[in-house]
């Protein structure tokens, strides 16, 4: 006798997964780094991003959570002194800052990029054939102590990965396969890299690595409580799991009722965390950064709101449809607008280029829109909100 599965609608599964992000709360008044780990908690991990037309990416989603808070704390717990870091960098859905307690459950990849069997092609001979020339690069951080590829002869590259030195190339296999960890970011948000004992907490360090099929089923359970509501490639899309890893963790997680199977118009195979919650409103407003985990999911975004969004970054400027950085604006339980921003620092304002409002956005989108962008100028530390026509 098969069991009714429960039918969720679309309005109800971006409620769900809206609340699973932690937006519908009350923002707290004066943000401080408790704040900033309990969003990373709930989300998991942030996506770094160098791009800083706008601010680096993975401080926008606290502030769209949050609201106005101070970057130094954000700073602090991801890159300060020892005693109040909270956060590590490695390789989780990108480029990623993660909480400590998922440092055991990704080194099954770490051992995987240290056997070369994951990264880019150019970076896995490092593992092999050119060891060595890492260890040599491994041996000079253990006594000189934290570096940047920068500080390597020959070791400043370009932006391209094809561009990198050797250098840099050994640093990043060695990061991947977990020998060295960031230390820092330079002013340039160079990472600078150093042993992950002199980094990270030894406790930490010295936690059990988990048996891989343990490790998966953990990291798809992370990323089902962050969902509230997925598809099952929404979950192995959060880690970046292969679909054997995330098969094999979902059918276990259904067995532990943890994962709850449901159907959503539209969607296949579709999962409710046994914890998520079920509000029937959401007040919120809030821009997201492109890299939003919210939003990074492209056809997750498009599922769940209707909202066909695209970075345009690399799009040549005469074919962009929507700008070169654009926002996506969060209104109460959907996303009715995108909004292409600019800090304009030497004119110490929050520069407008253009807004995009979706035909069935309520009547006060773009009203809601300016009250944030008039808090974002003021995070940002510009005089004011000012349009570029």
């Amino acid at each position: 006798m098969s069991l009714k599965i429960e039918r969720i609608s679309l309005p109800a599964a971006r409620r769900i997964a809206l609340a699973a992000q932690g937006f519908g709360a009350k923002r707290p008044p004066q943000p401080r780094k408790a704040h900033i780990r309990g969003v990373l908690d709930r989300v998991h991990l942030y996506q770094i991003d160098s791009v800083n037309v706008l601010i680096r990416a993975h401080y926008l989603p606290s502030f769209s959570r949050l609201g106005s808070y101070d970057r130094a704390d954000f700073d602090r717990v991801a890159w300060g002194p020892k005693r109040e870091r909270r956060f590590f960098e490695y390789w989780a859905h990108e480029a990623s800052l993660l909480p400590f307690d998922l440092h055991p459950l990704l080194r099954w990849r770490m051992a995987q990029a240290d056997r070369g069997d994951a990264g880019w092609s150019r970076m896995r001979p490092y593992a092999t054939e050119r060891r060595a020339e890492a260890m040599a690069v491994l041996d000079r951080i253990r006594v000189d102590g934290p570096s940047a590829a920068s500080d390597f002869e020959g070791g400043k590259g370009q932006g391209g990965w094809w561009e990198w030195s050797d250098a840099k190339r050994a640093l990043e296999w060695l990061f991947w396969a977990g020998h060295i960890t960031t230390s820092s970011r330079r002013g340039s948000f160079e990472r600078v890299y150093d042993l992950p004992e002199r980094v990270i907490p030894a406790d930490v360090l010295a936690q059990p690595t988990p048996a891989d099929a343990d490790a998966h089923r953990a990291l798809i359970e992370h990323a089902a409580a962050a969902h509230g509501i997925a598809t099952t490639g929404d979950l192995r899309d959060y880690f970046r799991q292969s679909p054997e890893q995330a098969a094999a963790a979902i059918r276990e997680l259904v067995e532990e009722g943890v994962l709850i199977p449901v159907e959503v118009p539209g969607w296949r195979h579709a999962w409710l965390h046994r914890d998520a919650r079920r509000p029937r409103k959401i007040d919120a407003q809030a821009l997201l950064a492109p890299f939003d985990p919210l939003v990074w999911t492209r056809d997750r975004a498009e599922r769940l709101f209707g909202f066909r969004y695209r970075i345009e970054i690399y799009v040549p400027a005469a074919k962009r449809q929507h700008g070169y950085y654009v926002l996506p604006f969060l209104l109460d339980d959907r996303l009715v607008a995108r909004v292409d921003l600019k800090a304009d620092r030497h004119a110490s304002r929050l520069l407008v280029r253009s807004i995009h409002v979706e035909l069935d956005a309520p009547d006060h989108t773009v009203e809601a829109m300016q009250v944030e962008l008039e808090s974002m100028a003021g995070w940002l530390g510009l005089a004011g909100v000012a349009s570029a026509q």
